[in-house]
């Protein structure tokens, strides 16, 4: 069974999600936040896998709140939910820690996916929407190259800068003559030499260093 947190200022949005994802057996509702205050509070105490997230709201914002609860619980997932799906708020989202974004609007068979493959640790979004996402709005170079880097041996910087550039892992094999396991061996060890959660927080930390650039 898999926990859920809904975090939005509006009821109706709350009602709606929770409707939503309380018609599916594997799936538990598990509380509700109007404001990013309550959405830690809550995330602390209730420990969902998953946390539906609101980006804007009074008080504490959705970016300051996700980045609190990833930094203290690392087996939550934060979704951030948005009108737009190629906004700076969205990309500091990604930034503070969300392995992804549902729309508002998007039909319910779709947030209803996102939330189970979020909670398995899944690739919520296209490896190319992320990428598109993150080159429009990155600050690129300015950090230096992520904690850990040193520690990638050859394979696995070669692995970092394909997963960065959205390829997906089927097509990572195909690039390096390997198979899909090697491959998902490969990025795992990226993962936990880096200290990053999933593949979105690979890529945000390979267009922030400066390792891959836009346009590239």
């Amino acid at each position: 069974m898999t926990s859920v947190l809904l975090v939005d200022d509006q009821e109706l949005v709350r009602t709606g999600l929770r409707m939503i994802l309380g018609a599916e057996a594997d799936l538990d509702v598990v509380g509700e936040a109007g404001d990013g205050i309550q959405a830690v509070n809550a995330a602390h105490e209730l420990r969902p896998d998953v946390v539906l997230m609101d980006i804007r709201m009074p008080g504490m914002d959705g970016i300051t709140a996700t980045q609190r609860i990833v930094g203290t619980l690392p087996g939550t997932h934060v979704l951030v939910l948005t009108s737009f799906d190629r906004s700076q708020l969205v990309y500091d989202a990604l930034v503070a820690g969300a392995s992804g974004f549902l729309l508002k609007d998007q039909p319910r068979d779709q947030i209803v996916a996102g939330v189970r493959a979020a909670a398995r640790g899944d690739e919520l979004l296209a490896p190319s929407i992320t990428r598109r996402l993150i080159e429009d709005f990155t600050r690129a170079g300015q950090l230096g190259p992520p904690a850990g880097y040193g520690q990638l041996t050859e394979r696995e910087q070669e692995v970092l800068v394909l997963v960065a550039r959205g390829r997906s892992n089927a097509e990572i094999a195909a690039d390096l003559f390997v198979s899909v396991q090697t491959v998902k061996t490969h990025v795992a060890r990226v993962l936990a030499k880096l200290g990053l959660r999933d593949r979105v927080q690979v890529v945000v930390a390979a267009y922030e260093s400066g390792i891959v650039r836009p346009g590239e």
